[in-house]
């Protein structure tokens, strides 16, 4: 079991870069966000993540679909009407494995039973409310579309 160390430093450092990416495509088998217009101001935006996924990135992620489907429809603003918590939680268990060696007329067992772990993939849905600012409507404490864009954009799209 000399290695088991270095297999799970390996597998650490393996598994820190399979956070799920923002994609504009919906969400896939490793999770993304989605836009489905409820009214013509009104969508529910949801977002997924997989088991290396943190909450927040999943709330980045509603944040910058609204302010991405906000602009694709005119809107300039939006606010967060409600929202959901839509995290899923599974359990495994690993094996129990037992290794007998013999020394002499002396058998040694080693015992190393099986653990439970639980593993939690993130998501959430949320309710979102568009508005146009004008004069006549200021959409007073609503989100500016075009800084969020600006802002979690340059956090989660890829530099060219």
């Amino acid at each position: 079991m000399r290695g088991r160390p270095l297999l799970c430093f390996a597998l650490a450092l393996w598994s820190s870069g399979c956070a799920t990416e923002y994609s504009r495509d919906g969400i896939g088998l490793a999770g993304g966000a989605e836009a489905q217009m409820i009214t013509n101001d009104t969508a529910r935006i949801s977002s997924r993540g997989n088991s290396f996924t943190d909450k927040a990135r999943v709330q980045d992620f509603i944040l910058l679909k609204a302010a991405e489907t906000a602009t694709a429809r005119g809107f300039t603003h939006f606010a967060i009407i409600s929202s959901e918590d839509a995290s899923t939680e599974s359990t495994y268990t690993t094996p129990s494995t037992a290794q007998t060696r013999v020394s002499g007329n002396t058998a040694y067992t080693t015992y190393r039973p099986g653990t439970r772990n639980t593993v939690v993939e993130p998501g959430e849905d949320a309710m979102v409310k568009f508005c146009k600012q004008s004069k006549a409507d200021p959409c007073s404490g609503m989100l500016p579309a075009n800084e969020i864009i600006q802002n979690l954009g340059a956090k989660y799209f890829a530099k060219n």
